[in-house]
């Protein structure tokens, strides 16, 4: 009986790894995490108002609203033991606003990880989108594979009445959670390791590009290449490897807790 609970005591904590993200998105594309990441790790997608079941909520377009949010949450979510966020394109956004937030409270997670997402200084072509004019932000949007094919974005399609209204606010939303990482107030960097994804033939965050969220972290950065354009947050892979830097870091934790 002895042995059988050191062994127990001596068996990592379970990590909560909670996902976040893109724009304009519900959390679909982690719908096949849960079996891919592997033992130990327990995935908890974390939708945003105003899509999937939350979809009468109001949306949220300011890091206030954000933190109002989603910080209890996971503040909770910290007390019950280890914890990572992984976040895609904007979510990757929300990710660091969290991570700072939640590192500010006392409780930063094991590690941030983003995909497919510029650094909070790094400017591109999507930053100021959320008011141009269809006839502008459509062709953005094109070029990173975000419009559907058919006559769905069209005018009057279902995808323009339906889904485009939720993108320009959540552009919105990445607008304010750039600018207040520019804030040295509510911004600067993080104090945990960051590992960060790009696909190789991303247009919009391009590997190279993605090597300067080092300026974002006090701690080390791990930069991975994936094969694909923007959209790879489904990837089985990703999962995968996300999973074994859980279970990397709980096992690499002093005796007692956090480091």
């Amino acid at each position: 009986m002895a042995s059988r609970t050191k062994a127990r005591a001596a068996r990592p904590a379970r990590v909560t790894l909670n996902c976040l993200a893109h724009a304009g998105a519900g959390v679909a594309s982690y719908r096949d995490w849960a079996s891919a990441v592997g033992d130990g790790v327990d995935v908890h997608a974390l939708p945003l108002p105003g899509r999937e079941a939350r979809r009468r909520e109001p949306r949220l377009t300011t890091r206030a609203d954000l933190l109002a949010d989603l910080l209890p949450g996971l503040l909770t979510t910290a007390r019950r033991g280890p914890y990572a966020l992984y976040g895609h394109s904007m979510g990757a956004l929300v990710g660091y606003t969290l991570t700072r937030a939640l590192a500010d409270a006392g409780a930063p997670p094991l590690f941030l990880a983003v995909g497919a997402c510029p650094p909070p200084h790094t400017t591109t072509a999507l930053v100021d989108g959320a008011d141009l004019p269809d006839e502008d932000l459509l062709p953005l949007l094109d070029t990173i594979g975000s419009l559907p094919p058919g006559a769905s974005a069209s005018p009057g399609g279902l995808w323009r009445r339906t889904f485009l209204p939720v993108l320009r606010d959540d552009l919105r939303l990445a607008k304010s959670l750039r600018n207040a990482a520019l804030d040295p107030v509510t911004g600067g960097p993080v104090d945990v390791p960051v590992l960060v994804f790009a696909g190789s033939d991303d247009p919009l965050a391009a590997p190279a590009a993605l090597r300067h969220w080092q300026q974002w972290t006090t701690d080390l950065i791990e930069l991975h290449t994936v094969s694909g354009g923007h959209f790879f947050a489904s990837s089985v892979g990703l999962a995968q490897h996300v999973g074994r830097a859980c279970r990397d870091h709980v096992n690499a934790q002093p005796a007692g807790g956090r480091r």
